[in-house]
């Protein structure tokens, strides 16, 4: 069963501090990663088809391996931080790199697919199999703000919590491998939508002369009352019940109208708002006007 309340694990978990590790692919964040680990006290050995990108990593302690193989075999636990997917089986699948006994842990941006794919591939090949991603930018990694997910079996993601508590906030969703993957992109869709709709408003209101920054706190203060509406909404759509509690969703579709109204008289793009009312009008079509605003969650999980 997916656990989905997994509590972020810390540096004083099982493995020791000191613990070797390996890590493979040097662009802006595989560097962070790496230095996270050298900063924490881990023998850190890197790889990277460029090897001058580990320069400033060797000079502060960092063993750089003469191949992949080499690589590998210097650590029980390998960080992969690529490109791509594709770019990962590339460099792992030649038959004369060895992955028995190790232990991957994918950082590498993809989707779910991918993911439990890659860890079929990487079992297949002898070795053991985490998937995650970043949620964070590479200058905060080795801080607690950096908040990194992890996917599949715990016991493997026990094994090296400590080693991986290096990196920051790290945290196991569940034995899906492609948990991490699902949780990066949701995050990404609040995230653009969050923007968007301040984007929106901050045009609306540039119409009127009041600046973004006059905007941003204003914006900032709704964004947050909105998130706190989170957990009773996740309640609904878990119960399956919508009550209106505050607001029926024939409601909210009239004030949509207002917006979409407000935006073509300014001047302003209209697409997001009219996009908003058209979700809205055929739950209210389907018999849902009357339940409450997360009743489009409906809309939302059709293909």
């Amino acid at each position: 069963m997916t656990d989905r309340t997994a509590a972020p694990v810390n540096a004083s978990a099982t493995a020791p501090v000191t613990a070797p590790v390996t890590v493979i692919g040097l662009g802006l964040m595989g560097q962070a990663l790496a230095g996270a680990f050298l900063g924490a006290g881990h023998p850190t050995t890197v790889w990277n088809r460029t090897s001058s990108k580990a320069a400033a990593l060797v000079a502060e302690g960092a063993h750089l391996a003469p191949s992949i193989g080499a690589a590998l075999d210097a650590s029980p636990l390998t960080i992969v931080c690529l490109t791509d997917y594709d770019a990962v089986h590339e460099l792992l699948d030649a038959d004369d790199v060895k992955l028995d006994g190790t232990t991957l842990v994918n950082l590498t941006s993809g989707d779910s697919a991918q993911a439990r794919e890659a860890a079929r591939w990487a079992e297949q090949r002898g070795a053991r199999y985490l998937d995650g991603a970043i949620m964070a930018v590479p200058p905060v990694i080795g801080t607690a703000d950096a908040v990194i997910l992890h996917s599949g079996p715990k016991a493997d993601f026990d094994a090296h919590g400590a080693t991986l508590g290096a990196l920051g906030t790290v945290t196991h969703l569940g034995e899906d491998h492609g948990l991490a993957s699902l949780y990066d992109v949701a995050g990404l869709a609040m995230m653009w939508s969050v923007l968007n709709a301040w984007l929106q408003g901050t045009a609306m209101l540039g119409k009127a002369g009041v600046d973004a920054a006059t905007y941003a706190p204003f914006a900032r203060q709704i964004a947050a009352g909105v998130a706190d509406w989170l957990p009773g909404y996740a309640e609904q759509i878990d119960a399956g019940s919508f009550p209106a509690e505050v607001s029926a969703l024939e409601t909210d579709a009239r004030a949509m109208e207002h917006l979409i109204g407000e935006s073509e008289a300014l001047g302003v793009n209209a697409e997001l708002p009219k996009l908003f009312k058209a979700m809205a009008d055929r739950a209210i079509a389907a018999g849902h006007g009357g339940e409450q605003y997360p009743v489009l969650i409906e809309e939302f999980g059709r293909p």
